[in-house]
């Protein structure tokens, strides 16, 4: 990995992780694939973070910039994926 995730200095230690966390979730998902609904649960937890979908989306489009990966069609997979389905990512 030579790039930084995208940030908010703001947020606690506790935050800064789970978002961080978020994003390696969505490298898992194009590297190796990951469970559906491990994802769901760890986007979850990022929208209660990041609530707004205005700041969603700034953080996401940094991400996908830096990573090539995109956090947007890596959920959007995940969603209209079956149960227990896995969610494997072609960059």
């Amino acid at each position: 990995m030579e790039y930084q995730y995208p940030i908010d200095y703001h947020w606690s230690t506790d935050e800064i992780v789970e978002v961080i966390g978020f994003f390696e979730a969505i490298e898992r998902a194009y590297e190796k694939g990951i469970d559906r609904e491990e994802l769901l649960s760890i986007y979850r937890r990022f929208k209660e973070i990041v609530p707004s979908k205005a700041e969603e989306k700034k953080l996401c489009a940094e991400f996908e910039e830096m990573s090539g990966y995109s956090s947007y069609r890596t959920i959007k997979a995940a969603k209209e994926a079956d149960s227990h389905a896995l969610i494997s990512m072609k960059k």
